[in-house]
């Protein structure tokens, strides 16, 4: 049985975006933890404002500079995918190639940024057309984009969606079809728990389903939504921890604070969040 320390939990920078990049690694080292999913989306990084490999290299390696200098890692990079344009299951082919583009040039920022992890959604279908044929087409996305991440040794890490944000992939049985179809071993999952409550599974479902290829874990409390600090919902945290041990995890957790109400003092609710969590699981 694995045990659960603050040495596998890192912090999703999502949260920061209203500030600098140098207040969020001094929130993040303020709270003693070093590892990020690093949040690739403006204002720190966007492969958009970027047109040519060349110069997203250069501000890329003056990130990873400002990171390693404080003692600090990436480990996985997380692009914005919800909001900014792009969809592996878009309906118009030149829409859906540029996308597959995007999600290939990411692999490459991943690797700079000192990273073999890179999130990946899976898209989302028209409301308005039948969802099989959007689960095609992100399927064929990826099963062209597992050729590029085998080639450049990437991990392509899924998460399951709350159905607002998807109507592709919800559930544990999602995950395990499409892992059935795109039939990659560059795939693994991350299992989202605010998106887990919100359709009502449990987390030890995941590992009897697909067992090793769970890498991956964003923490956060709800009612169930919502991307509350710990303590600020009604999820079973304690569960959650309890769950991974029995399984022999021992990946990372990241804390996916995420929410408008704590965009203006985005430290206090990592603080906050991580001063919880170290009453449960130990320093090292």
């Amino acid at each position: 049985m694995s045990r659960i320390s603050m040495q596998n939990v890192s912090v999703m920078t999502v949260q920061y975006w209203h500030y600098s990049f140098e207040y969020v690694l001094d929130s993040i080292e303020k709270c003693g933890l070093k590892y990020l999913e690093l949040w690739a989306g403006a204002p720190h990084y966007t492969l958009d404002d970027y047109p040519d490999r060349a110069s997203a290299s250069r501000k890329i390696a003056k990130m990873r500079r400002q990171i390693e200098d404080r003692g600090m890692k990436v480990i996985m990079l997380t692009p914005e995918q919800l909001n900014y344009p792009f969809n592996l299951a878009g309906r118009e082919e030149e829409y859906r190639q540029k996308s597959i583009r995007n999600v290939a040039r990411l692999m490459e920022d991943a690797l700079e940024f000192g990273t073999n992890r890179l999130f990946v959604i899976p898209g989302w279908g028209l409301l308005d057309e039948p969802r099989e044929e959007a689960w095609k087409r992100s399927v064929d996305s990826f099963q062209v984009l597992s050729k590029r991440a085998e080639e450049l040794g990437v991990k392509m890490v899924v998460e399951q969606l709350q159905p607002y944000e998807s109507n592709l992939v919800n559930t544990c049985a999602d995950m395990e079809r499409l892992l059935k179809e795109v039939n990659s071993e560059q795939m693994e999952f991350c299992v989202d728990l605010v998106a887990m409550e919100v359709v009502g599974e449990k987390l030890q479902t995941f590992f009897d389903v697909l067992g090793s290829r769970v890498r991956h874990i964003h923490l956060a409390d709800g009612n169930p939504s919502g991307h509350y600090i710990l303590g600020d919902g009604n999820l079973p945290i304690q569960e959650y921890i309890d769950t991974l041990e029995r399984n022999d995890y021992t990946d990372y957790l990241t804390l996916e604070i995420n929410d408008s109400i704590y965009w203006d003092d985005p430290h206090t609710s990592i603080e906050k969040t991580v001063n919880y969590l170290r009453k449960l699981i130990p320093e090292v």
